[in-house]
């Protein structure tokens, strides 16, 4: 596999990694809710780290966010540890993936390019 290889609705320009550490009393249905995770459209890769309770996630920022990971978490019971510095890079992960989703929408112009031609009718 290259490293351009992906899942299919995954583009290379907009795909993020994250990581986020788990609250150790909610790590009994991970397992479960990695594999509902693991169905989201846009989604790369999806792994759990025991032993440090790391979740490590790879998506498509303009499909796939933060928030939509979060809720999945949330229907089996596992939360995101509450410490300073995870909240913070959470913040910071939810900023990152709006911004890219911005601008996946948006179509980008030039004052270097002319403008689009329209083809007028004759009769």
């Amino acid at each position: 596999m290259s490293t351009n290889d992906h899942r299919a609705g995954v583009r290379e320009i907009n795909l993020v990694k994250r990581t986020l550490k788990l609250n150790t009393e909610s790590v009994k249905k991970v397992r479960e809710a990695i594999n509902e995770i693991d169905r989201l459209v846009g989604l790369d890769s999806v792994a759990y780290d025991s032993d440090q309770n790391l979740l490590s996630v790879a998506y498509d920022a303009s499909k796939v966010d933060l928030t939509m990971i979060e809720e999945k978490l949330g229907i089996f019971g596992v939360e995101i540890n509450s410490g300073w510095w995870t909240h913070l890079k959470e913040e910071y992960y939810k900023f990152i993936d709006q911004n890219i989703k911005d601008n996946a929408e948006h179509t980008p112009w030039s004052c270097h390019r002319s403008p689009p031609r329209t083809k007028s009718k004759r009769k």
